[in-house]
């Protein structure tokens, strides 16, 4: 029986490129294409619908950079973008969902603000915000992942759920750009223990066997990056993958 499960690869842009990084360590970044919108294409052409792009300009100068990138994809694709990374400010949204996107998501913003990220739950609606929760031993990291929290992973989306939020991505750190595969077990526990979440996974993926499986865990989708990159999961393979679905 095949679980019906979204496809969302990622593009990761520093200045104006496709890049990718090893467990976010911007001393890793390894260009793919200085050409966003043509990575954004080929994906298109594979019948994919859904992107998860991410400035990671913005999330290291802490407000939105490359929002040029995303008017560019989202008025030139139909592929529907959720755009994150350096999201800190009622200006930094307005700009993302101006530029095209059609979700946002908040990781930092959601652990240093919560009233204003909460604001901005009611004022654009739940099924346009994402709560990121990027983990590193379970335990939230923020900033570009550059800074640790005390914030257990499993009881801070509990919270935003309250609030809700009721999609979520999670990255484990530690395994995100190391094609080593993804964190089964954390995403188990989460859909074990917060009923009724649209969980995302994130990080890891580097086989396409394990697509099936995090479908049948329950993951509502899942971002797949490096693995594409790599040429380890082919653009052929995903098609299929959807087809069949």
């Amino acid at each position: 029986m095949q679980f019906k499960m979204r496809i969302i690869p990622a593009i990761d842009i520093i200045d104006g490129k496709c890049v990718r990084l090893a467990k976010g360590d911007y001393a890793t970044v390894k260009i793919y294409n200085e050409n966003p919108l043509e990575v954004a294409k080929q994906f298109e052409g594979a019948g994919i619908e859904y992107l998860h792009l991410v400035d990671l300009d913005g999330a290291k100068s802490q407000h939105i950079v490359n929002h040029k990138v995303l008017e560019k994809i989202a008025t030139q694709t139909n592929l529907k973008i959720d755009f994150g990374g350096g999201l800190k400010s009622d200006k930094d949204l307005h700009i993302a969902f101006e530029s095209g996107a059609n979700q946002i998501t908040g990781g930092s913003i959601a652990v240093k603000e919560p009233e204003l990220f909460k604001k901005w739950i009611k004022t654009y609606g739940a099924e346009s915000i994402i709560l990121g929760a990027d983990a590193h031993h379970e335990k939230i990291a923020i900033s570009g992942w550059q800074e640790a929290s005390s914030i257990e992973v499993i009881p801070f989306i509990e919270n935003y759920q309250k609030d809700g939020i009721n999609a979520v991505i999670c990255t484990d750190i530690s395994k995100d750009g190391m094609l080593e595969g993804p964190s089964f077990e954390l995403y188990k526990r989460i859909l074990d223990q917060v009923k009724g979440i649209s969980l995302i996974a994130s990080g890891g993926i580097s086989h396409f066997d394990e697509l099936p499986k995090l479908a049948a865990l329950g993951c509502e989708g899942t971002i797949i990056g490096k693995a594409i990159y790599e040429q380890r999961i082919s653009l052929k393979q995903l098609e299929q993958y959807i087809l069949e679905q």
